[in-house]
């Protein structure tokens, strides 16, 4: 006798058949298939939930068998297919039926039903990581029935094609189980998942940009990155609001589609990251600077997504960027190109998904202080070839240089928007009351409107995401445009990425715009854009 279940593994999972054989012997359990600590253990877990639950384990020798055996499986979700397995080997449950209509001369085959659940000893069943995520590739493998966890049974439901059992113990699973194979159907009142709660709205979340007084310059580069997937580099000295604007990004990013949004929940229901309903807003993800490279990129023993696929169709946030590993910032470089990762293992490759934005915050310099006047009885420090006012830095240029090597220009090239962030004024602390992210996020909308209209059934969400050919096709400039951009191109001598990223933020400023056509206003503040961090020392040094 046989179940389904499944074990994460990588972007996809893998489904697994539980098989379970009894025979004569002496009383034990054998589990085959290459099942590690977890899974093994699961056989002392079964018998005291079969003792708990009224039930009589077998009094022989029980083999159970993980297929495909080439494949390592962890965690406990296996506990409730196995105990299922044993249970119908040993004729404690009838053989399920199809819909229960067979005649005797030919016995129906199973029916197929995925089963997920960890097993405590009382019999009661604990959630499981990844349900979404292993009823998605159940229904993919034309698996339509499921018996979960009651506290897994809502993020199951999210997809609506699949019928689903929702068991609190062992004995409602059992339940369930005899119903299907008997009537083809689960019991009433067993399969209503309760429906998610409404969205909260991302203000409330994630805070206004009203709230944030000045910083123009910045909030407009936040805009452009929302509107048009691009990545972005904010820099400059403590206190000048670089992380608190960049928080409230998700405040003007619009709602993802239906298809991402299933998406979006699936891998953070695979990472065991799933909380509530279906993810409906963009993720904004903002791992500290002490992640590991696994952390961040995925992988472990049984690989997992990492930050940059949980981050997907979302944000990726590195505040104090600097200070996080050089080899992890390395590692960005591929997957910000290719949209995918690889992770590499003896049992062959394993791709994750990595279709995210990446938003970097940055000190101009180790101390913080390049660029800030010194403060009152503090003395400052011209130092040589400075043009510019005193500042508070006392760091060398050796050692900001090497502060700012950990980017690497590969990584620097990859990314579109980059602004300097210096403390306000008191004017502008004194200043009115400034635009509102509900008013920003209208105008992302509709860009995000014009460009999912545009790209419709290419595979492309945004303008940030245009190959070579798209850019040409779709990043028309007027004749005077052409002119701007090619003396910008023949004075900053720019790389062919840098050519083509240009073009593509000037098309999303044209987009917010609702214009066809990208104008030399676009050109030039994409420049702008474009143009500023490539040293930051020499940025204050020249006193931009």
């Amino acid at each position: 006798m046989h179940v389904m279940a499944y074990a994460p593994y990588g972007a996809d999972g893998i489904i697994i058949r539980v098989e379970a054989d009894i025979r004569r012997g002496i009383p034990g359990v054998d589990i085959t298939g290459l099942a590690e600590g977890a899974v093994r253990e699961a056989r002392e877990r079964v018998r005291a939930a079969f003792r708990n639950s009224g039930y009589t384990f077998p009094q022989d020798r029980v083999l159970i068998n993980l297929a495909p055996a080439g494949v390592r499986k962890d965690g406990a979700s296996l506990d409730l297919p196995i105990a299922m397995a044993v249970m119908a080997a040993a004729g404690c449950i009838p053989a399920p039926k199809e819909g229960g209509t067979a005649g005797p001369e030919t016995p129906p085959p199973p029916v197929n039903v995925m089963i997920l659940g960890e097993l405590e000893l009382s019999g009661r069943l604990r959630p499981v990581r990844g349900a979404l995520a292993a009823a998605a590739a159940a229904i993919r493998a034309g698996i339509r029935d499921f018996i979960v966890p009651a506290e897994n049974a809502r993020e199951a439901a999210i997809l609506p094609e699949g019928r689903y059992a929702a068991a609190a113990t062992l004995d409602e699973a059992v339940r369930a189980f005899k119903v299907l194979s008997e009537t083809g159907s689960f019991p009433p009142g067993i399969s209503s998942p309760e429906q998610p709660p409404a969205p909260v709205l991302p203000a409330v979340l994630y805070g206004d940009f009203a709230e944030v007084k000045g910083q123009g310059r910045y909030k407009r580069a936040l805009e452009i990155a929302a509107a048009g997937g691009h990545n972005l580099l904010a820099f400059g000295p403590p206190g000048g609001g670089k992380t608190m604007l960049a928080r409230r990004m998700p405040s003007i990013m619009a709602p993802l589609e239906a298809w991402e949004a299933v998406e979006v929940t699936r891998l953070h229901s695979l990472a065991g990251q799933l909380e509530g309903g279906l993810i409906t807003r963009p993720p904004f993800r903002s791992p500290h600077h002490s992640a590991t490279p696994e952390g961040i990129l995925g992988g472990g023993k049984t690989v997992r997504p990492g930050e940059i696929s949980l981050a997907g169709f979302g944000v990726l946030f590195l505040d104090e960027a600097p200070e996080f590993r050089a080899n992890v910032l390395q590692a960005l470089r591929e997957p910000l190109e290719d949209r995918v990762i690889t992770i590499s293992r003896a049992e062959g490759p394993v791709p994750l998904p990595a279709d995210f934005q990446l938003v970097l915050a940055a000190n101009a310099c180790p101390c913080g202080r390049l660029g800030v006047r010194p403060r009152i009885g503090e003395p400052g420090r011209m130092r040589a070839g400075m043009t510019s006012a005193p500042s508070g830095c006392f760091c060398t240029p050796e050692e900001i240089h090497r502060y700012w090597r950990k980017f690497s220009g590969a990584l620097l090239d990859r990314v579109e928007l980059r602004v300097v962030v210096m403390p306000p004024g008191p004017e502008e602390l004194a200043g009115g009351r400034e635009e509102s992210s509900e008013a920003v996020a209208l105008r992302v909308g509709r860009a995000v409107a014009i460009q999912r209209e545009r790209f419709r059934g290419t595979g492309i969400r945004r303008n940030a995401r245009m190959t070579a050919g798209m850019t040409e096709k779709y990043c028309v400039l007027t004749t005077e445009a052409q002119n701007a951009f090619h003396t910008a191109l023949e004075k900053l001598n720019l790389s062919g990425r840098a050519f083509h990223g240009i073009l593509r933020v000037g098309r999303t400023i044209a987009d917010l715009e609702g214009k066809d056509t990208v104008t030399t206003a676009h050109i030039l503040e994409a420049v702008q854009h474009r143009r500023m961090g490539e040293d930051p020392y020499d940025i204050f040094n020249s006193g931009s």
